[in-house]
């Protein structure tokens, strides 16, 4: 387990980001406007429900208050490592529990069909971490990041064993279960066979990908300039820089309406990635 959290760190750095994976301090769950702030966000949704933004961290998962500051979403104050929404208030996740909190280290994969406020274990507790998840045709794909491989289920609770690689983050095609795509430090790799092998990583490099419409493919780079593909990855468009450095995170809702966190905030674009409005402030932080 050791040497595949070392190698994913290598491939972390290799691409030139941070890989967060701490468990954060027990605190307040009381998410005043007036004094909470995030960092290291993990993933990004918008409840197909109530549109409703929701940010997955290593401190709890937050929604913007009324003020547009965050706000703790329940009462979990958990490492959200991996984070997706399946549907609406139907959201998967995994990660470790809060510095000082019972449970094993790895959470394996959890569900919630509230919209976060409270999660139950499905599979996998102690055993995996899913640093990235996606959910499409019905099934949960995730990179488990302590094993070093592409995990498929249909239930959440039986999975099937695809690709050993590392990879930080995976993009399902929305029209074909068995196109699936993987970020490595060599580029993006390619499978057709829905994540039982991968071709090795073709240039660009990408940080980050999210695929929600077959021509719309977006990814961002670790310099945080999002690109566009039409095409399924062979050939990319670069579209606008997103403000705050860093990227940490990249949702794409539909076609047009793109998510994306960096280091100093979530940022939305509403015309296929050409401009961003800030949604949500985040603390910068140089740790882990």
């Amino acid at each position: 387990m050791k040497t595949h959290r070392a190698v994913q760190a290598a491939t972390a750095v290799a691409l030139g980001l941070t890989l967060a994976a701490c468990s954060s301090g027990d605190g307040d769950t009381d998410s005043s406007d007036a004094v909470t702030t995030v960092s290291h966000i993990h993933g990004l949704g918008l409840d197909p429900s109530d549109q409703r933004l929701y940010v997955a961290t290593h401190e709890g998962i937050y929604t913007p208050g009324p003020k547009g500051n965050p706000k703790l979403v329940g009462d979990s104050k958990d490492d959200f490592m991996g984070f997706t929404v399946a549907q609406g208030k139907t959201f998967y996740a995994s990660g470790h529990p809060a510095s000082g909190a019972a449970g094993p280290g790895n959470k394996g994969l959890i569900k919630s069909t509230d919209a976060g406020r409270s999660w139950r274990s499905l599979s996998l507790s102690g055993k995996s971490d899913f640093h990235a998840l996606d959910y499409a045709h019905g099934t949960v794909y995730g990179y488990d990041s302590t094993n070093g491989l592409l995990r498929t289920s249909n239930d959440g609770t039986t999975w099937k064993d695809g690709a050993t690689f590392q990879a930080l983050d995976i993009a399902v095609n929305p029209d074909d279960a068995d196109l699936v795509l993987a970020t490595t430090a060599q580029g993006v790799a390619r499978s057709t066979d829905g994540g039982k092998t991968f071709a090795e990583g073709k240039q660009p490099v990408m940080a980050f990908l999210s695929w929600k419409a077959k021509n719309a493919l977006y990814g961002i780079d670790t310099s945080g300039r999002l690109s566009r593909s039409t095409d399924g990855g062979t050939t990319w468009k670069k579209l606008a820089t997103v403000p705050g450095g860093q990227p940490q995170a990249l949702t794409a809702v539909d076609a047009q309406h793109v998510l994306a966190a960096t280091q100093s905030g979530v940022y939305e674009s509403k015309d296929g990635g050409k401009t961003f409005t800030k949604r949500l402030a985040v603390e910068s932080s140089g740790g882990h």
